[in-house]
């Protein structure tokens, strides 16, 4: 049996990603280590086990070791009395996170594929940042408010004025734009050439999809979406879709008598699509990337005592060469927002360029000043002293994908993006729940659970919430507007902009907005969950030896 057909795919991508196959190294010969059952075998039950790799970040992000610290404890002082920060150690997994704010020309690439790929008016419409954010009674912004977002010269400055929902949104989007470059790239789906052909019906006319032109490809014109792919839904197979053996056994006859198997989808199991999905960072993600303490330890020892993303309790250079010049985008005083002309203090009227200023240790810029940044938690005043101390956060809320009787994701309009439902329970449903998609199969299996015998015992009905935001500590819509702007929709925003005071730059700081509202000092960057083993360099420290993985072992 050949190679899979799935050529690498580029630098930029940042994904080098190889899927073993009957015939490479390992391959054919790999067995189970439970069953000694040959893996990647021509027959039915042989399991098709790609090589087991580390996917490396995602385009624009960086990989993000995790490890403990302590969260809140970075204060330097609580202004305001509010016990909004207490400290407790916790522990953050590996994680990816984008080297910069979304900039301008991020959000108009966005903005562009809604207008040209699903043609959707009013999801380009509420997708438009709030531009008269920067207005205001009593100052002269108005060419802000015109030129700020569009104007090739503010191309590399951070979005604002996004609302916590567009920046989610905005998140869903990019993660369907790039898997469907690496199907594209790989030639899993039909390639970006066909594809336009398609879509401007150069190979077919009407209809949201077209043949190829002599390759044998079906071409989907259809928004594409990660969701759907992955429940068959995208009907899109290019010349290097990947090979399988079919249900059956039973193999075509390709050239030379060979077997040629046919063609499928990529599943998860192949690793070929992003490690995780792009969405906001949690809080604790955030506040431990801004401190990145990685640089402050060594063997278990990690100084927690750091105010800033740089070293020092300043806000100024002490280097000779750099000697007075500001770390940050910040307001330094009242009515001082850049300094005196010919030596202007931090270099900006307004935001900066997203990779003005200095990283910090772990690469990452403007965790301090520039823009507040959205992050994903809901807040609550005393967060800290009720989540988890493992990859803590708050703001859960439960959802599934909305399926018809057929076992189809249901989609909102003619964009492609699955409807959502709260999630019905706790665990997992029972198959009666779900045999429409299945099969409709009334016997009973060797998994089925035993009945319980309601005779002999109560009949249990544990409560799930699908809704966990406000955890122990719900919202009191009872005093809203009263004593507190406080609710399920308030979300927090960290980091300082260039209208905040020093004391906001401090990583464990924290504020609040509705989700709903937007402001010209407030931006986001994505984060994206890693996956396998957390440890990024394992050369930079010892480490015990370990045996291989048993999957590629000849016999």
């Amino acid at each position: 049996m050949k190679k899979l057909i799935i050529p690498a795919l580029s630098v930029s991508m940042a994904f080098s990603v190889m899927l073993s196959s009957c015939g490479s190294k390992g391959g054919k010969n790999s067995v189970s280590g439970k069953t000694n059952v040959a893996y990647n075998a021509q027959r039915p039950g042989s399991l098709h086990v790609p090589k087991k790799v580390k996917p490396t970040p995602g385009p624009g992000l960086v990989h993000i070791e995790g490890g403990t610290f302590v969260m809140g404890g970075s204060n330097i002082d609580d202004i305001g009395y509010d016990y909004a920060a207490p400290k407790r150690r916790v522990t953050v997994a590996t994680f990816y996170m984008d080297e910069t704010e979304v900039a301008n020309i991020d959000w108009l690439e966005y903005l562009n594929w809604i207008n040209e790929v699903p043609k959707d008016p009013r999801w380009y419409y509420e997708a438009l940042p709030d531009t008269l954010v920067w207005r205001s009674p009593l100052a002269y912004n108005e060419p802000y408010v015109n030129n700020y977002l569009r104007h090739p010269a503010y191309q590399d400055y951070p979005v604002v004025g996004v609302t916590w929902e567009q920046a989610n949104a905005y998140c869903d989007w990019r993660t369907n734009i790039v898997n469907e470059n690496i199907l594209r790239n790989k030639g899993i789906l039909s390639d970006w050439k066909t594809y336009a052909n398609a879509k401007s019906g150069t190979t077919a006319k009407g209809g949201g999809k077209a043949s190829g032109s002599g390759n044998g490809t079906e071409v989907s014109t259809d928004p594409f979406n990660l969701d759907l792919y992955l429940n068959g839904q995208y009907a899109d197979k290019g010349k290097g879709a990947e090979k399988a053996t079919s249900n059956t056994g039973a193999a075509a006859t390709g050239s030379k008598g060979k077997a040629a198997p046919e063609k499928r989808f990529a599943k998860i199991e192949d690793g070929v699509f992003t490690p995780g999905r792009y969405r906001l960072p949690t809080e604790a993600e955030w506040e431990y990337a801004a401190l990145a303490l990685v640089g402050t330890g060594g063997n278990n020892i990690v100084n927690n005592s750091k105010v800033y993303p740089w070293y020092g309790l300043g806000i100024r250079s002490p280097k000779k060469s750099t000697r007075g010049l500001i770390y940050a985008n910040f307001k330094r005083g009242e009515g001082d927002n850049m300094g005196v002309a010919g030596y202007l203090n931090d270099g900006a009227d307004i935001t900066a360029p997203v990779k003005a200023y200095l990283p910090n240790d772990f690469g990452l810029y403007n965790m301090a000043g520039n823009v507040n940044e959205w992050v994903l938690d809901t807040y609550r005043q005393l967060s800290f002293d009720k989540v988890e101390d493992f990859n803590p956060f708050r703001g859960n809320d439960f959802e599934n994908n909305e399926y018809d009787t057929n076992g189809k994701i249901l989609t909102i309009g003619k964009t492609n993006v699955p409807k959502k439902t709260n999630a019905t329970s706790g665990k997992k449903d029972s198959y009666e729940k779900h045999a429409n998609k299945y099969g409709n199969i009334s016997e009973l299996s060797p998994s089925t659970p035993d009945a319980i015998d309601t005779t002999k015992m109560p009949v249990l009905k544990p409560s799930f919430d699908a809704d966990e935001r406000g955890a122990l500590d719900p919202q009191n819509l009872d005093l809203y507007g009263k004593i507190t702007l406080v609710n399920d929709r308030s979300k927090v925003y960290k980091g300082g902009s260039w209208n905040d005071r020093a004391y906001w730059l401090n990583p464990g700081t924290r504020r609040y907005l509705d989700e709903g509202e937007a402001s010209s000092e407030i931006g986001f960057r994505c984060a994206m969950s890693s996956v396998g083993d957390p440890q990024i360099n394992k050369k930079s420290t010892p480490q015990f030896k370990q045996p291989k993985s048993r999957v590629g072992f000849k016999k």
